[in-house]
């Protein structure tokens, strides 16, 4: 007989019998960045690159309104501020790719009850401004609303991935419910662009997740029912829908956008250079996309807008093989996230959308959004974390997945 070939492993692949040792530092940066998307973490970068410089344009429209003074420190003040809600960003985003996706699956949960306690304390302790209580002011003042996004979604997706193991589990009335108890939460603040924003995210997840096309369906005439009943009975959802119609201060303040992103025709009047970003409400948040129009022209606009696709088809992309149900969900739910905000932040610059108080992300100045898209983008490079030496397959979800619940 002839004698038994040695187990010789893959490359990557550590053998049951070889000695296990810590890892140092350095080789855990080495997995990370191995198993990391780098394309991903690249785009993102760029687009905050991006955002340094629009908020460093729009900060002496925000800054001399606020402050009534001017010189070149004074008109800096966001900007450095901003620089500083980055760095930290970084530390987030980078900390939290780090993390295992079991561990990331357990922290959102925790996290999310947080938050969603603390959104709960909001109308009692939260302070207020332009008219809405958003903010909790713990020593440390923060949008409970905004690090709920990412953790809700996260949460969510491991709750309807409970679907595989057990079909019976009414997976979607628990997560409807969950959703229901935020988007009231929402309404109390008010804050019906987020309301909506959540609305939208837990549909995309449900759709995935095999909720049959009738339910699909139904939960489509319940959203225009929400809407009318929204304009109806709270007020405001309908002076917002009215102001988009035409008429009142919102008209004219998304009006004043869209005639500003025009002003600079396809090349801008250069940076500084800009006069109508001086008459935006909130030029270096909710409408720094018409400034960049301005002062850098409407090609840096699309370029702005590719990015943005970029970063949406490329987790799509990553997401075409994945075989696992929680990772497929969670991913594709953050991605919804962070692209619906975006999409609905340009197209109210652009008026064809209600005025939502709405930032763009990572490019409008802001600490908790800055801060809590860093974390959701964290959340996307961990979740989809792989280790290229590992072939993949892709297996068909159980017929029980698309079954009724």
């Amino acid at each position: 007989m002839s004698a038994a070939r040695p187990y010789v492993p893959r490359p990557g692949v550590r053998s049951l019998a070889a000695p296990q040792f810590p890892r140092t530092r350095r080789q855990s940066f080495r997995i990370w960045w191995r198993e990391i998307d780098r394309v991903l973490l690249v785009l993102v970068l760029l687009l905050m690159a991006v955002g340094a410089i629009a908020v460093a344009a729009a900060s002496p429209a925000s800054a001399r309104r606020l402050s009534g003074s001017e010189g070149s420190l004074a008109d800096l003040h966001f900007f450095w501020l901003h620089l500083g809600f980055q760095l930290m960003g970084l530390v987030v985003l980078v900390g939290t790719s780090l993390v295992p996706q079991v561990a990331v699956r357990r922290g959102s949960l925790l996290f999310a009850g947080a938050m969603l306690v603390a959104l709960a304390l909001v109308p009692f302790l939260g302070s207020e401004v332009n008219g809405a209580r958003r903010w909790l002011n713990l020593g440390i003042r923060f949008q409970p609303s905004e690090f709920l996004k990412p953790a809700f979604v996260v949460a969510t997706a491991w709750v309807l991935s409970w679907r595989l193991r057990d079909p019976d589990l009414p997976v979607i009335g628990i997560s409807c419910f969950l959703l229901g108890l935020v988007v009231l939460l929402m309404m109390l603040q008010p804050n019906l662009g987020d309301a909506i924003l959540f609305i939208g995210a837990w549909f995309v997840l449900v759709t995935l997740a095999g909720l049959p096309l009738k339910r699909i369906g139904i939960l489509g005439g319940a959203g225009v029912a929400f809407i009318a009943l929204a304009y109806l009975t709270y007020d405001n959802a309908r002076h917002r829908i009215d102001s988009f119609l035409g008429g009142g201060t919102a008209y004219d303040q998304v009006d004043l956008a869209s005639r500003t992103i025009m002003a600079g025709g396809w090349t801008g009047s250069g940076l500084w250079l800009g006069t109508r970003k001086m008459m935006l409400p909130e030029a270096h948040t909710d409408y720094i996309f018409s400034v960049i129009g301005e002062e850098f022209g409407l090609l840096v606009c699309g370029m702005v807008v590719v990015l943005y696709l970029a970063i949406v088809l490329r987790v799509l992309a990553r997401l075409i093989d994945e075989d696992n149900l929680f990772t497929l969900l969670s991913a594709a739910g953050l991605t919804a996230l962070f692209g619906g905000q975006a999409f609905i932040n340009i197209l109210v610059n652009l008026q064809l959308f209600p005025s939502k108080g709405m930032t763009l992300p990572l490019v409008s100045y802001g600490g908790s959004s800055t801060i809590a898209q860093c974390l959701l983008v964290g959340l996307l490079l961990a979740i989809t974390r792989r280790n290229p030496y590992l072939s993949r397959e892709t297996f068909a979800l159980p017929r029980a997945a698309g079954g009724e619940n």
